[in-house]
């Protein structure tokens, strides 16, 4: 699945100063072994140079450079010209710190492959960075659907039929264990919600009553209220949520997918909507993506779809420019870098 994703090099369209979110950065700050650190020096940023991102170098101390021999790490700012970068790599192989612009690096997959497992170029990511406007998205979503909002934006008369829940001490489950379930504990907090965390291993996650692995999924989806998708699409999470899954929820309960879209069956999901196996669905992200004005899931009452803008650019901007100066940072003086990709995780 490819991700449609705006181009950082194009500025937002808002003017002035932004309102900025709270970075989320505690939970990926990665320790980088001597041997293994990118040697300092010049920054390049491509495919095109942004004021506000080149400002956010300097301010961690960088220089901004055309790209030449002299290049050393490099600011990637879009995530639709990955051929462009395999060449910039390939030419430049001196560049030893790579800054991808989102923090799913899914797009990016066939660019890490041939770099699984070698020290250099270390790449970032902003995974994390974007957590906290994710996280208000999924609420919304979240709300919205326990309150029947699409029933009652589609009506056009007077209902009489008492529907809605509260969100109030529901059971709610979070598939992923990064940055965005950091914030949606956080938000969830004042709902006394009872939590469940599922992520790859059943180490405890703060905040979480209960943290299971995802080998346990099928085992807290019956009682779950609500369900938000926040994991890392990889070849392991590709399908997670499938049929057998959606078979396993309670009519009642609502699906939200924030994260991506291969993360769920479409089919699966389109047919359990139908079959009113559960009562809704929030889907940010979707499979394929854009999804076709044709499919039945833009006709699917239960369904609110937004199209991949949890965090547009004029919220993602700034906190990608504090991502890139604390990394520059980072890369000048022998600092802990943040957003550390795993190559041979795929995250």
């Amino acid at each position: 699945m490819t991700s449609i994703r705006p181009d950082l090099s194009t500025p937002g369209p808002a003017e002035g100063v932004r309102p900025q979110h709270r970075s989320v950065i505690a939970r990926h700050e990665g320790t980088i072994p001597e041997h293994s650190r990118p040697t300092p020096g010049p920054i390049t940023l491509m495919p095109r140079r942004v004021d506000e991102f080149a400002d956010a170098v300097r301010a961690g101390g960088g220089e901004v450079v055309d790209l030449s021999a002299a290049t050393r790490g490099l600011v990637w700012l879009s995530s639709e010209e990955p051929a462009l970068l395999v060449d910039t790599l390939e030419r430049y192989p001196q560049i030893e710190w790579v800054q991808l612009p989102w923090a799913g690096v899914d797009a990016f997959a066939s660019v890490l492959a041939p770099f699984a497992g070698r020290a250099r170029p270390l790449w970032t990511s902003a995974k994390g960075a974007y957590s906290q406007p994710v996280a208000e998205h999924a609420l919304t979503l979240t709300l919205a659907l326990l309150r029947v909002v699409p029933t009652r934006v589609r009506a056009t008369s007077w209902s009489t039929v008492p529907e809605g829940r509260s969100l109030y001490r529901l059971n709610v489950v979070v598939i992923g264990a990064g940055g965005i379930a950091v914030e949606l504990l956080r938000l969830l907090k004042p709902f006394d919600t009872v939590t469940t965390i599922v992520r790859r291993s059943a180490e405890a996650f703060p905040g979480a009553h209960r943290t299971i692995a995802t080998d346990q999924l099928a085992e807290v989806l019956p009682d779950a209220d609500v369900v938000i998708v926040a994991a890392a699409l990889t070849p392991d999470t590709a399908g997670l949520i499938g049929a057998a899954e959606l078979a396993l929820m309670h009519p009642r309960a609502v699906l939200i997918n924030i994260a991506r879209g291969g993360l769920v069956d479409t089919d699966a999901l389109t047919a359990a909507l139908a079959a009113s196996a559960i009562q809704g669905a929030g889907l940010d992200v979707t499979a394929p993506e854009p999804l076709p004005d044709s499919h039945p899931l833009w006709s699917e009452p239960r369904v609110i779809i937004t199209p991949h803008s949890a965090d547009t650019p004029d919220m993602t901007a700034p906190l990608l420019a504090e991502r890139i100066r604390a990394n520059v940072e980072a890369f000048l003086d022998h600092g802990r870098f943040i957003g550390v990709v795993d190559t041979e995780a795929g995250y």
